[in-house]
C-alpha cells in the first residue's frame, strides 16, 4: 500500500465530464485524489484540461459556458455540487489563478486583505499578514505599492500571500511558475513546500514545468486530452522512461534533449497502449 492510500484523502474527483458550451466534452471521465497534508502535482500539456480540473473543483466553469455534465467532487467528504465559488472558499478551497489576477490599482496589504474577506477575526488577520510577510520578505518592504507596479515575481509571491489569508484546507495553483526566471522559479516553489510543511496546507499544484513540480510534490498525475494516462508517487514517476522522455526531456540513454525533440509524444502515446 502507497502513502497515497494510506492517508485520507480530502478531495475526491470522481470520474467527472465537464463539458463547454452543451458541446465540447474537454474532461472524459476524470478521477483524482489529493490526500490531507501533502502536494500533488497534476501535469500536462497546453490543451490537456488541467485548468478545466481546477475550474471544475473551484466552481468556476459556469462563468465560461461550462459544466459538469457527469461525476462528482468531494472535499472532506462533502459533494461540491451545486455551489458556487464563494461557497466553495467558505469550504476551505482557494484556487490561485493562472496569471496571478492580483487587484493592480489596491496596494500589496490591501490585496492581502480582500484574501481574508470572510474572516472575522481581525487580530489574526494582521498577525497572519505578518506571517506572509516572513515568507516573502520583498513584500513587506512594499506593502503600501500598488500591485500593479510589482514584478511577475512579486505578484506571484502576492497572489500566493493573498490565498493564505483565507486560511485554506486546499491551496490549488496554477501554473505558479508561468513568465518567471529560473532563480525566481526555485524560490517560490522552495516556498510553497516550506508553507506545506509549516502551515499544514494541502496543495494541489497544475504545473508545465514537471520537474520543479515533481521536486516538491509527494505524488503526481499526468494528463492528456482530457484523461488521466499515468499517476503515481513521484519517485515512481521520476523513473518512468515515458516521463523522462516526454516531460523531463531525456532520451532513453538518459542523454538531454529538447522538447522540440520529443513532440512526437503526441502520436506515440506509448503509455495509453
Amino acid at each position: 500500500m502507497t502513502e497515497q492510500e494510506k492517508k485520507p484523502a480530502l478531495l475526491r474527483v470522481n470520474n467527472i465530464e465537464v463539458i463547454y458550451n452543451h458541446v465540447v466534452l474537454v474532461l472524459k471521465g476524470l478521477s483524482l485524489e489529493v490526500p490531507q497534508g501533502e502536494i500533488v502535482s497534476l501535469l500536462g500539456s497546453n490543451g490537456a484540461g488541467k485548468s478545466t480540473t481546477l475550474k471544475a473543483i473551484s466552481g468556476f466553469l459556469p462563468l465560461e459556458d461550462g459544466e459538469i455534465s457527469d461525476g462528482s467532487i468531494e472535499f472532506m467528504g462533502k459533494n461540491l455540487a451545486g455551489l458556487a465559488p464563494h461557497q466553495i472558499v467558505r469550504q476551505g478551497i482557494f484556487q490561485v489563478l493562472e496569471g496571478r489576477r492580483v487587484f493592480e490599482d489596491l496596494t500589496v496589504e490591501e490585496n492581502l486583505s480582500c484574501g481574508a474577506y470572510i474572516r472575522r477575526d481581525r487580530a489574526q488577520v494582521r498577525h497572519d499578514i505578518e506571517k506572509c510577510f516572513s515568507y516573502f520578505p520583498s513584500l513587506k518592504e512594499r506593502r503600501k505599492r500598488l500591485a500593479g507596479y510589482l514584478s511577475g515575481g512579486e505578484q506571484q509571491m502576492l497572489a500566493i500571500s493573498r490565498a493564505l489569508l483565507a486560511q485554506p484546507k486546499l491551496m490549488m495553483l496554477d501554473e505558479p511558475s508561468l513568465g518567471l526566471a529560473p532563480i525566481l522559479v526555485d524560490e517560490i516553489f522552495a516556498i510553497i513546500k516550506e508553507i506545506n510543511q509549516r502551515e499544514g496546507t494541502t496543495i494541489l499544484l497544475v504545473e508545465q514545468n514537471a520537474q520543479v513540480a515533481l521536486s516538491i510534490s509527494s505524488y503526481g498525475y499526468i494528463m492528456e486530452n482530457g484523461r488521466m494516462v499515468l499517476d503515481g508517487p513521484v519517485d515512481q514517476l521520476l523513473n518512468d522512461q515515458d516521463v523522462q522522455e516526454f516531460y523531463l526531456g531525456f532520451g532513453q540513454s538518459g542523454e538531454e534533449k529538447s522538447y522540440r525533440d520529443v513532440k512526437h509524444y503526441k502520436r506515440r502515446k506509448r503509455w495509453l497502449s
